[in-house]
């Protein structure tokens, strides 16, 4: 894989080079909740800036049907960069036509540019090679040189992560040579104990990971929305909480394995409940209550780890050499739901493990409670990238920027 910096010796003054990034921040009502991302590519657009290249920055955001739907306008996010920057970024409203091209032409050496939102065109996600294939020829026409470095967009197979690279020289940015460096660590020669911190909302998001990391972590600690589907497969009342009963049956194998393998998998001992989910908006007190994780009254709902769990977790976390932690404990977002979430994040600071934050809404927490990024390993910026790299998946981005 080409680096950025074998890039830049080669010379790019005067060239046009593509960058895909990943700009798929959290707004709200057209505000920057959280601009990690933006921050996160930010080396390599300098880099490239200073340099004398001519540079195009273009990145999805959110799930837009195709079309274009001011809704996810990468408009804020062009202005979040220039920001950043210190300098004017140019926008182009719309991917490939008469704003892009005109944009694009209109660089001078060392400018930067954003064009609109790569999924308002259908060509990007589509399924048919044809079509992809079709909008990666227009994207082609606006650069000389490709850089990938949308690292939260490398498991897709989308027209301007898979298909872009083939049709012009291309490395990767500084970001994706990061996270992959990280990533080999968690799966080449880990230095142990390794310890993996599993939350999120849905087991079955996780399903693969865990089936993978059973053979290669000595410890998993469950929280989140999916341990009480571990609690499930284990006999004991959830109440009204999340549940994915069609998960049980896989969730109870892997209860089986880790017990024969020697991995240690840890189970809440003590969940916050409450009868209804918190407002996240007003913040409004939830008052919830605490209950042992195996006697979850039928009319509550788990929304978090207790504070002994919290206690168990952080001792679980304090011996390890090694950490990766994707997903909240609990509903972090709500004061009265962040504990959990906030014990593991202090773990982890607190260990001296080589620790790892996997992207998602991990990340987003580590921001919204308060912590020092800079005091972990590493932060990802891309949680699903993170859990299909772990899963030993091949990531098409990363692919296609093979040599």
């Amino acid at each position: 894989m080409k680096t950025i910096d074998e890039l830049l010796s080669e010379g790019v003054a005067g060239k046009r080079v593509f960058v895909r990034a990943d700009l798929n921040v959290p707004l709200d009502d057209g505000t920057i909740t959280d601009d990690g991302r933006i921050r996160a590519v930010l080396p390599t657009v300098k880099a490239l800036a200073d340099a004398g290249a001519k540079v195009v920055v273009a990145s999805h955001l959110g799930r837009p049907k195709g079309a274009p739907d001011p809704a996810f306008s990468l408009a804020p996010a062009a202005s979040r960069l220039g920001e950043l920057l210190g300098s004017d970024v140019a926008f182009a409203t719309d991917t490939v036509g008469e704003s892009a091209r005109s944009t694009v032409a209109a660089l001078a050496d060392g400018q930067v540019a954003v064009i609109e939102n790569l999924r308002f065109n259908p060509g990007e996600t589509a399924k048919d090679d044809a079509e992809r294939g079709a909008f990666a020829d227009q994207l082609a026409e606006l650069a000389d040189v490709y850089v990938g470095d949308g690292f939260g967009a490398v498991h897709r197979k989308h027209a301007s992560v898979y298909d872009l690279p083939a049709r012009l020289p291309h490395a990767a940015g500084y970001l994706i040579a990061t996270e992959v460096g990280v990533l080999k660590k968690l799966t080449e020669d880990v230095e142990r104990p390794y310890v993996v911190a599993l939350g999120g909302a849905k087991v079955s998001d996780k399903l693969a990971v865990i089936d993978e990391l059973l053979g290669k972590a000595d410890r998993l600690l469950i929280g989140g929305g999916m341990a009480y589907t571990f609690l499930k497969a284990k006999g004991h009342e959830v109440g009204i909480s999340l549940l994915q009963e069609d998960q049980i049956p896989a969730v109870q194998e892997y209860i089986e394995r880790a017990e024969k393998t020697g991995v240690e998998l840890v189970l809440p001992v003590d969940v916050l409940v409450s009868t209804e989910f918190p407002d996240l908006k007003t913040k409004a007190p939830a008052n919830p209550t605490t209950v042992a994780a195996d006697a979850i009254p039928a009319d509550q709902e788990g929304l978090d780890i207790g504070p002994q769990t919290r206690k168990l977790y952080a001792s679980k976390l304090a011996d390890a050499a090694t950490v990766f932690w994707n997903g909240p404990m609990g509903v972090f977002e709500h004061p009265d739901y962040a504990e959990g979430t906030k014990a593991v994040a202090q773990a982890l600071l607190d260990s001296p493990a080589f620790t790892v934050v996997g992207g998602g809404d991990s990340a987003a927490a580590v921001r919204l409670l308060g912590f020092d990024e800079d005091a972990f390993g590493h932060i990802s910026t891309g949680g699903g990238a993170s859990l299909e790299y772990l899963e030993g998946k091949t990531l098409p981005g990363l692919a296609a920027l093979e040599d």
